[in-house]
């Protein structure tokens, strides 16, 4: 049965037509400098986007949850992006770091970016541990967050050394 009235014709949209186009890989890797913003390891572009340690573009919302977040698009291998899945995610601390109750970087680099200020990032049992902690945090943020400008200063107190990332 056909009622009175007018129809709309809703024209078809081309794949040229999308509303956010993704990314190029090859301009996000060269940004990125081909290393997975997860596990800090070298990506080979050469391999198969299918491989496992293959590079995929993850699409990152800094602000997990938050209406309005902004998305940021990173480099990762396939299998770091696919491990990750629904969860927010982990970038590990450096397995030869001697540091005791390491704070998640993500969650304080998040909080930081947010509110400025500085937080206890990991306890140390000697300066030296502590100081080469830093030089790795700072390296790894320089890649992670490079527009957040952040510095580390060591504090000593009860016979152990604070690990203190603030925003500059």
């Amino acid at each position: 049965m056909h009622t009175s009235g007018s129809s709309v014709h809703q024209p078809r949209r081309s794949s040229t037509d999308t509303v956010e186009a993704m990314s190029d890989l090859n301009t996000i890797g060269e940004r990125d400098s081909w290393r997975c913003w997860l596990c800090d390891e070298a990506v080979n572009p050469e391999l198969s986007v299918n491989a496992d340690r293959g590079p995929s573009v993850d699409g990152f919302a800094a602000a997990k949850g938050k209406k309005g977040a902004v998305g940021i698009e990173r480099l990762a291998h396939r299998s770091c992006n696919t491990k990750k899945g629904k969860i927010a995610p982990v970038v590990p601390w450096a397995s030869d770091l001697l540091v005791i109750d390491p704070s998640p970087i993500i969650a304080t680099v998040d909080r930081l970016s947010r509110k400025g200020g500085r937080e206890v990032i990991a306890r140390c049992p000697r300066h030296s541990d502590t100081q080469a902690a830093s030089e790795w945090l700072l390296d790894r943020l320089s890649r992670l967050v490079p527009d957040l400008p952040v510095a580390t200063s060591i504090e000593e107190g009860g016979g152990q050394y604070l690990l203190i990332l603030r925003t500059d």
